[in-house]
């Protein structure tokens, strides 16, 4: 039996999922193998390294830092999230990745990015740490319109939520049997047709895939709530989502807001414990 474990995206609303495996890491709860889109990814490589609280400590201390996250960032770079501070500075320098317990740790680790000349998902296995690999976690956090097209294993890549938001699906493809999924949404939300349509196309006209991706992006959403909801009802997935809509947006400066989504992640993986326990028979 193989046991995984699988992390949504959703930019801010990522620090409620590291609330939760924070939770998990501290008391002593491992994976066979762990999936994560976009903030998923960013934030959930701290279980394969172990380093439980590094998320949370890393966006509260550069919540306004410019080069962190800002509109200046986008201007002048691109990217609303510094690139090169995000995805390399920080890890490399700031608030240190280890790469050595990454690369030791059994567990596998994948992340999901979208490639924009075929509007399908790419899944990225990260078996080591390197400016390459990062380069792929930090197009699988590229939202459109925020940040340049990350080109990397030969593809042009951004935010793997546009093609997979919640790939348990893929995560039973690869052997995991009970996978535990963790939402950024509360479990009765329902996802919309993307209202920027008009600009994506505008930007992205180059890329019909992708602009045919991003239109029906709110259908495969959905569909994907329903699996997994269904695989819960069949005792193959156990979902853990926040208890209501999370008080926070795509970006954030206030370290009060990213905390208290910390905290409601912290709370709802305290209040879920026992039974991720039981699920995978801890």
């Amino acid at each position: 039996m193989k046991y995984g474990l699988v992390l949504e995206g959703g930019a801010m609303r990522g620090l409620f999922t590291a609330g939760v495996t924070d939770v998990l890491m501290e008391n002593g709860i491992s994976f066979d193998g762990v999936i994560g889109v976009s903030a998923g990814a960013a934030f959930g490589c701290n279980i394969k390294s172990g380093q439980n609280g590094r998320a949370i400590r890393y966006n509260l201390r550069f919540a306004e830092d410019k080069r962190f996250c800002s509109v200046k960032s986008l201007l002048t770079t691109g990217d609303m999230f510094g690139a090169e501070f995000c995805y390399h500075t920080i890890p490399d320098e700031l608030d240190v990745f280890d790469s050595a317990a990454f690369e030791a740790s059994p567990t596998d680790f994948w992340l999901v990015c979208t490639d924009i000349e075929t509007g399908r998902a790419v899944y990225h296995k990260m078996n080591k740490v390197s400016y390459s690999e990062l380069e792929w976690m930090r197009a699988s956090a590229s939202m459109p319109m925020f940040s340049r097209i990350v080109e990397a294993g030969g593809r042009k890549l951004l935010d793997g939520g546009i093609a997979d938001s919640i790939p348990l699906r893929f995560m039973e493809k690869q052997g995991y049997d009970k996978n535990v999924v963790i939402v950024t949404q509360p479990r009765d939300y329902v996802k919309h047709r993307n209202k920027a349509m008009p600009l994506l196309k505008l930007a992205y006209r180059k890329y019909p895939n992708l602009i045919k991706a991003c239109a029906e992006r709110h259908k495969m959403y959905n569909k994907e709530l329903r699996y997994i909801r269904r695989s819960e009802s069949e005792g193959r997935a156990l979902v853990i989502a926040p208890p209501e809509k999370l008080p926070v947006g795509h970006i954030e400066h206030d370290t009060n807001v990213l905390q208290e989504v910390y905290r409601i992640g912290r709370m709802t993986g305290m209040e879920n414990l026992d039974r991720i326990k039981s699920f995978i028979g801890k």
